[in-house]
């Protein structure tokens, strides 16, 4: 075998006790261990970890349970209609290998980065985000470790602990997660098919108090809505009309689909007040492991977000934002966005025809044009739960509709992600397999013939 075969044999039998490898003299197999480890008891945890410091504070929840279900990994054999990542055929995989090697070799790459971040890698987010406008200025980005820490970052930064912060309803668990393990108290604002309702979101913000509202204008996660044009700028009045920052989420505007269309500027393009906290992430749209992501803001706000992420995680690895800024500058890039705006939109339509012809119910009536996912209102009576464990025993992974929800869900549903099976026909069979999970639950569906046939208008 390879001089790397044994290398990597012996690493591993070191890193499980097995052997002693000496520098000169060679590897050792090591003592044995005669005696089991002693046994603690940690029963005492349950007590420190639910005491509350006071009795009028907000008791703490860590609950990842919807993230973990949308981050599970299916059985073997199982379609994956759950998750929320490009599948390996659909990552950049090749050209994140080759920008990851290029930014090891930069000069100074393995030094310390700034915490606000590289430079170029900001200039760059400022363009993407501000476009022709150049309403955003590199001086008004900070780079995260993705999505996830910056809706943390602008949580932590923006609300005291106990206070109350209004979220869409439903929306991504990721956010209630994360509000609820800061001691925030997450209020919902129903959404439609054009987005959050911006009455409700007026009322909602003088019946609560809360002072952020944190929304995701562009294929809102799950129902893929677009925010409305008439109902932008009632949003911006409603904040400013109480003082309070919008946190804007864009997580999806690299996922647009083929088909839609110019897309609405981001809402900080359209706030000259920094009143509008805006979040971009490159790792939806290249892979899980790609953690770079970027938050822009104006005023005095940045210095406080600044000092958040310095005070969790110092900054962001500078050979993972140095590969980043390889990425994006390649010419590979443009392309990669072009063949995953093609793909999302033939495995939206294969995903349509099949529920039309298996499960019509659940076809929603307005198909999103970007973003990875179906949001699917289920029949009356049925029970989430049952269909989900009854789905994985059948072969086919679907998230669940109620982690989604901050409150009582008004109804069952469920999450079905186009995105991570490995092709079209898999997208069919897991259909399929949904199907088979409604017959063994006693679920129902409705004829093709039915009202909730996917004809045109259902497409649209």
């Amino acid at each position: 075998m390879s001089p790397v075969t044994v290398s990597r044999a012996l690493a591993r039998l070191a890193a499980e006790g097995l052997v002693v490898t000496r520098p000169g003299a060679g590897a050792f197999r090591a003592e044995s261990r005669t005696a089991p480890a002693v046994k603690g008891d940690t029963s005492w945890q349950e007590v420190a970890l639910s005491a509350d410091a006071s009795a009028d504070q907000v008791p703490r929840s860590v609950d990842a349970g919807g993230v973990l279900a949308t981050l599970a990994v299916p059985p073997s054999g199982a379609v994956e209609l759950s998750g929320g990542y490009l599948p390996a055929n659909l990552r950049p995989e090749r050209a994140l290998s080759a920008a990851l090697a290029r930014a090891g070799r930069r000069p100074g790459a393995w030094s310390r980065p700034p915490v606000e971040g590289v430079e170029e890698l900001r200039d760059w987010f400022a363009r993407d985000i501000g476009g022709p406008s150049g309403s955003v200025s590199a001086a008004d980005v900070l780079v995260t470790s993705a999505g996830q820490s910056a809706i943390t970052t602008a949580l932590r930064g923006l609300a005291a602990p106990g206070a109350a912060i209004l979220v869409e309803s439903p929306t991504y668990p990721g956010l209630l997660a994360a509000a609820r393990a800061s001691g925030l108290r997450p209020v919902p604002v129903p959404v439609d098919a054009d987005g959050v309702r911006p009455e409700l979101l007026a009322e909602a913000f003088r019946a609560s108090g809360a002072r952020v509202f944190v929304c995701q204008p562009l294929f809102q996660n799950p129902t893929g809505a677009v925010l409305a044009a008439e109902r932008r700028e009632a949003v911006l009045a409603a904040a400013a009309q109480v003082g309070a920052f919008v946190v804007e989420d864009d997580f999806a505007r690299c996922l647009a689909h083929e088909d839609a269309g110019p897309l609405p500027p981001p809402l900080c393009s359209e706030d000259a007040d920094g009143r509008v906290v805006h979040l971009r992430s490159l790792t939806k749209i290249t892979s899980p492991s790609l953690r770079v992501g970027a938050l822009a803001a104006r005023g005095p706000v940045l210095e406080r977000l600044r000092a958040v992420q310095t005070v969790d995680s110092f900054f962001v690895s500078r050979p993972l934002q140095e590969a980043a800024l390889e990425l994006v500058g390649a010419p590979a890039w443009q392309r990669h966005l072009r063949t995953v705006a093609g793909e999302l939109r033939s495995r939206r339509e294969v995903m349509l025809t099949a529920l039309a012809r298996r499960l019509p119910d659940l076809v929603p009536v307005r198909a999103p044009r970007g973003g990875f996912h179906l949001w699917a209102r289920l029949p009356a009576g049925t029970g989430e739960a049952a269909l989900v464990g009854a789905a994985l025993r059948a072969g086919v992974s679907v998230a669940a509709g109620r982690p989604y929800f901050p409150a009582e869900s008004p109804a069952p549903h469920l999450r079905i992600s186009f995105a991570p099976a490995s092709g079209e026909a898999d997208l069919v069979e897991g259909v399929r397999r949904l199907r088979d999970a409604f017959e063994e639950t006693g679920g129902r569906s409705a004829s093709p013939s039915g009202s909730g046939a996917a004809g045109p208008a259902a497409r649209e």
